[in-house]
């Protein structure tokens, strides 16, 4: 089983910062996206009265902005965090984190409060790039596979623990609230980045930053079919997760009435795809990242479609959409992390610019599709369902071609 280079385990025998120290600084440091996101769905009502928006659904860009923000930085951040080092570009992007969760604090339109969720999203992108890139340069193959799935289990807390935090705190003040919040946790996150994290990428590692070997760089990403296989499949699974959350606060509120409710419903299904990462970290050394994914792969498509089906035909009673979104989550959390690793196995040696690729397919790719699916939302559940089978099944015909029309190959590396 090759999942991995002499080189690779000379560094996994002695990494400078320990497995566990780094799986929490790693969540926390992707939780800064999720925090950004999550922490402000029971705020989005009042955003929009706020500034008294014409449409439920243009509520939605407080959310879709940020993420398209988010996907198109971490191409800049890729080749940045491979010719500088990690530790200098993750200083700046949480840096930027902290000054534009200012901005959306003392925003006095809505146009700009847009605006600086797009920057916001900008600077955070970093953090997902470098807490991937240093995964990939301390761990690889199946090992990597295990750490990310860990990494997933505490990261998870976010999108449990962020709507209920949101709600806690528009108890106590406004939707600025929210986002001052947010300047204290990048704040916090700066520091225990400079007091604890090594530098994880050597000088003799780095790369040149040109434009010519930027674009060779990601051009060899994209001719190598296992990377741009399960790079565009995360995209599509991360376009109906974004159709979901875009589309959450209308669905609880509008369609089912939960009240103040939403949080701990909301919280549920992200429990559900918590469980899955904590299996997957359990058993991924013992049967492979692509047998566990291809499993969930399909269970994620037949509970989408199944979805669908019911969603066309009327209003779908609450047990069952809520035992339908828990199935859907539970089979996303065994493809991220194992897709995310597949893809990077080739890459170790521009893991920079590999993440930031593989990040942009999952999050603007994702925001673009799945915030076109959630802004058809017409009151009922059909037009979130519906999409999301659509590329759930687009995501199946993705994999099933990068593994050249055969799922569960035993033989394949991982």
């Amino acid at each position: 089983m090759a999942d991995s280079s002499p080189a690779d385990a000379q560094q996994q025998a002695a990494p400078p910062i320990s497995q566990v120290e780094f799986v929490f600084m790693a969540a926390l440091l992707m939780a800064s996206n999720a925090m950004a996101i999550d922490i402000m769905l029971p705020a989005m009502a009042d955003i929009g009265a706020a500034f008294s928006l014409a449409t439920e659904n243009d509520r939605q860009l407080v959310i879709i902005a940020y993420m398209l923000g988010f996907g198109v930085s971490q191409l800049f951040y890729g080749p940045l965090t491979d010719r500088f080092g990690r530790r200098r570009v993750l200083f700046v992007s949480l840096g930027c984190y902290v000054v534009t969760s200012i901005a959306c604090a003392v925003s006095q339109s809505f146009e700009w409060l847009i605006i600086a969720r797009i920057a916001q999203g900008t600077a955070a992108g970093g953090s997902r790039v470098i807490a991937v890139s240093v995964a990939r340069d301390l761990y690889s193959g199946r090992r990597m596979a295990k750490v990310m799935s860990l990494v997933m289990i505490v990261f998870m807390v976010a999108p449990i623990a962020a709507p209920s935090i949101g709600q806690l705190l528009l108890f106590f003040t406004d939707w600025k609230g929210i986002f001052w919040a947010l300047v204290l946790f990048g704040a916090v996150m700066f520091v225990w980045v400079l007091l604890r994290l090594p530098e994880t990428l050597p000088p003799e590692k780095r790369r040149s930053l040109n434009p010519p070997s930027i674009l060779r760089n990601y051009w060899e990403v994209l001719t190598t079919r296992e990377a741009a296989g399960y790079m565009a499949a995360s995209g599509m699974l991360f376009a109906s997760l974004m159709s979901y959350i875009s589309s959450s606060e209308q669905l609880y509120h509008g369609v089912y009435e939960t009240g103040v409710m939403f949080p701990l419903w909301f919280a549920g299904a992200a429990a559900a795809m918590s469980v899955s990462n904590i299996i997957n970290s359990r058993l991924v050394e013992r049967f492979g990242m692509r047998r566990m994914s291809h499993g969930a792969l399909l269970m994620f498509v037949a509970a989408n479609g199944v979805h669908a089906l019911f969603a066309i035909q009327g209003d779908v009673p609450f047990e069952l959409f809520y035992g339908l979104v828990l199935v859907s989550f539970f089979a996303m959390g065994f493809q991220g992390p194992n897709y995310n690793a597949i893809a990077m196995e080739p890459l170790g040696h521009i893991a920079g610019s590999g993440a930031a690729l593989i990040g942009f397919a999952s999050s603007f790719v994702a925001a673009s599709i799945g915030g076109l699916i959630a802004r058809q939302f017409d009151g009922t559940t059909a037009p979130i369902f519906v999409g999301n089978f659509a590329v759930a099944f687009i995501a199946l015909l993705i994999i099933l071609w990068t593994e050249r029309w055969k799922l569960f190959r035993s033989g394949a590396p991982g």
